[in-house]
């Protein structure tokens, strides 16, 4: 799509950027759509903190709307995974986006959170025996759903309805698209340059839910760490993690979240990434997991 030139990213970066350096840079953006809790919601709609109505998208938490024959997902050998959130494709401005996102039907967003076995058993995209802990499910539009209690030592989390605004994301200094943009970069490249990190900081303070655009990592790029479990965990030197770093995209990112009681580690973060040609054929069951904390 089309980016705005008076997008406050773009005015940050020609204030702080060369012009060479901040054209570039400006041409890494991407459109993603920020979650936010829908303050006093109703059916189907939602009222902003500026007192605007804005519509539902999704929620975190409460309980999954499953079909029949869809089991509640189990991490074999450790136990139920937990609910995280469902978002309503339909609903959702997703045309904005540079993702195929599904036009209709229902995304939910499964993750061992550790509530049954006191968090000994980590989620983690280096350890394929692992990847059965974090799920994607699809439901179509249209597929007969109930809503599915939830099995033995897990607790819901609360329900916080969500609704989306479209915003430019950027993305962070060590992500795989920067060190292509700008290779090689010494420690005094402009886009490490300390005034414009803390500038771009300062845009991404407060809860960070979001659908499609650059994930907002709490440590080093997301995208490394998918991309090196999905090639066997090779060592971090190996040249092929930089190229299957590329390949992924963020589907979406769930922050530590008071209002949903939810704490992912400590204040971390729930990351999805997905390759562009699974998304189009609706294969999230191959989208991979991370997780980060500070």
């Amino acid at each position: 799509m089309t980016q705005s030139t008076v997008d406050p990213l773009h005015t940050l970066a020609r204030e702080h950027l060369p012009e060479e350096v901040a054209e570039r840079w400006v041409g890494l953006l991407r459109p993603g759509l920020r979650l936010e809790k829908a303050a006093g919601a109703g059916p189907g709609r939602g009222t902003g903190t500026a007192g605007e109505t804005s519509p539902v998208v999704g929620r975190l938490g409460g309980l999954p709307e499953l079909p029949e024959g869809e089991t509640w997902p189990v991490w074999e050998g450790h136990g139920p995974l937990a609910f995280v959130a469902s978002l309503d494709c339909a609903s959702l401005p997703s045309t904005a986006l540079d993702i195929a996102l599904p036009a209709d039907g229902t995304l939910a967003f499964f993750h061992f959170d550790g509530q049954v076995d006191g968090g000994r058993a980590m989620v983690a995209p280096d350890h394929p025996d692992s990847w059965a802990g974090a799920r994607v499910l699809y439901v179509p539009a249209g597929v007969p759903v109930a809503e599915r209690a939830a099995p033995e030592g897990i607790r819901p989390y609360p329900v916080v309805p969500l609704t989306a605004r479209m915003e430019t994301t950027a993305p962070c200094a060590w992500h795989p698209v920067v060190s292509q943009e700008f290779a090689p970069m010494s420690e005094d490249h402009p886009v490490w340059d300390e005034d414009f990190q803390d500038a771009l900081a300062e845009r991404l303070e407060g809860t960070e839910h979001r659908i499609g655009g650059h994930a907002h990592p709490v440590q080093g790029a997301v995208e490394y760490e998918v991309a090196r479990g999905a090639l066997g965990s090779p060592p971090w030197d190996d040249p092929r993690i930089q190229e299957e770093a590329l390949r992924w995209v963020l589907l979406a990112q769930f922050d530590t979240d008071d209002d949903a009681d939810m704490m992912w580690g400590d204040c971390g973060a729930l990351y999805w990434l997905i390759r562009p040609e699974d998304l189009v054929e609706r294969r999230f069951d191959r989208a991979m997991f991370t997780w980060q904390c500070c």
